[in-house]
């Protein structure tokens, strides 16, 4: 059974947001919380989790998260609905 890969966004302490891809959104959620997330999100913690959808396959997500990174900040915002 192959399984179902998710795109999600979260919001760093910062206020920066974070876009990537996992097969387990709690897992990776709670790897980001402890500080053993991506690279970026360490120190910038806690992460608060502000998007995801399901992307189906690994390629689909990977292609997904591009066309997420290629966004201004104010897309993202629009596509969270955190602004109208």
């Amino acid at each position: 059974m192959d399984k179902t890969w998710y795109l999600y966004i979260v919001e760093c302490r910062d206020g920066t947001f974070y876009t990537g891809i996992t097969d387990d959104i709690s897992r990776r959620m709670q790897q980001h919380s402890s500080g053993k997330g991506a690279k970026y999100t360490r120190g910038r913690g806690p992460v608060v989790l502000r998007y995801q959808e399901e992307c189906g396959t690994h390629s689909q997500a990977l292609r997904r998260e591009i066309e997420i990174k290629k966004l201004s900040r104010m897309e993202k915002l629009k596509l969270i609905g955190l602004y109208p």
